[in-house]
């Protein structure tokens, strides 16, 4: 699950850099709040690289999408990017958990006395 994950976050974290980029061409904005928040989730999608297989890692993931889509209400291309990203954590989150539960499955057989 943590390298499905963490590849969705990165990709995150270079959309959230570009869609500041774009959100500092808006007048009503400073560019000083435009980097401070953008700087934050950015630097929380590196942080959350290494925290997803800890307990609430997946809920911070999911509040970050929410607040990628939300960002959609300054730049309107991230009410679709920000869905893309949601459903891209959702596979990296659910299949995952298949690839982790079937590695601890063969992992179990393969420790089993008399396995070939």
């Amino acid at each position: 699950m943590r390298t499905l994950c963490s590849s969705t976050l990165l990709g995150e974290f270079f959309v959230i850099g570009f869609a500041a980029l774009v959100a500092m061409k808006d007048p009503d904005l400073s560019m000083g709040t435009v980097w401070t928040v953008s700087g934050i989730a950015m630097v929380l999608c590196v942080l959350l690289c290494g925290m997803v297989t800890r307990p609430g890692g997946v809920v911070l993931g999911w509040a970050l999408q929410i607040a990628l889509i939300a960002s959609g209400f300054v730049v309107p291309v991230m009410w679709f990017l920000g869905a893309v990203f949601a459903a891209l954590w959702w596979a990296s989150v659910h299949f995952g958990r298949k690839i982790d539960e079937a590695k601890a499955r063969f992992a179990a057989q393969a420790a089993q006395p008399g396995a070939s």
